[in-house]
């Protein structure tokens, strides 16, 4: 495991650095490099995927996140082709809102299959939502034991805010559980649906 400590750098810093590490490399190995901002997340995640390397990302708090990647060593010509891009944010101000953890009526099991597929989806758009908004049954798909645990925790570590209303964690029991974003009340709800410029709900 190679660390690359990149906090408060700014692009193409952090890339610049990866790649240095990636040139270097004598054998296979897995780099994690550590960084402050979504959009360095975004511009190493688009290094790593231009190398076809295996890629994942975790937000550890508000100014911390990972990049893991399984890298190989680069050649002369790979490194030249890898020259550092930074890249816009990538989140738009649209507002996603789920008050269920199935998508459409008829068949649970259908709609919880759906719903896995659509937050897969969404964490692969161009433009990314500003803020995901979890109420109701929809609580549940930010626990332990979601099937979208890990697209969302992507979606997160790219600067998706993700939040999930408190009083519904209670009353389904499963306040200790929440695995993925942060807590948050009606009113808080009320504000970011109101000040998006689109709101999406499946």
């Amino acid at each position: 495991m190679i660390t690359v400590e990149a906090r408060g750098e700014q692009c193409p810093i952090p890339v610049v650095k990866t790649l240095k590490v990636i040139n270097e490399m004598k054998a296979a190995d897995t780099i994690e490099t550590h960084v402050d901002n979504e959009t360095a997340v975004q511009n190493l995640t688009k290094l790593a995927e231009s190398k076809s390397f295996k890629v994942k990302s975790e937000k550890i708090d508000d100014k911390h996140f990972v990049v893991t990647m399984e890298a190989a060593p680069a050649g002369e010509a790979a490194a030249e082709e890898a020259a550092p891009v930074c890249i816009p944010d990538r989140r738009g101000n649209t507002v996603y809102a789920f008050g269920s953890n199935c998508m459409g009526l008829g068949n649970d099991e259908l709609g919880a299959t759906l719903m896995k597929g659509f937050i897969y989806a969404v964490s692969q758009l161009d433009e990314l939502p500003k803020t995901m908004l979890f109420y109701n049954g929809g609580a549940k798909l930010t626990v332990e034991g979601s099937a979208s645990l890990e697209d969302l925790k992507s979606l997160q570590a790219q600067g998706v805010e993700i939040l999930t209303c408190g009083t519904c964690l209670n009353f389904y029991g499963l306040s200790d559980k929440l695995a993925v974003g942060e807590v948050t009340n009606m009113y808080a709800i009320v504000e970011k649906l109101n000040g998006a410029s689109h709101i999406v709900k499946p």
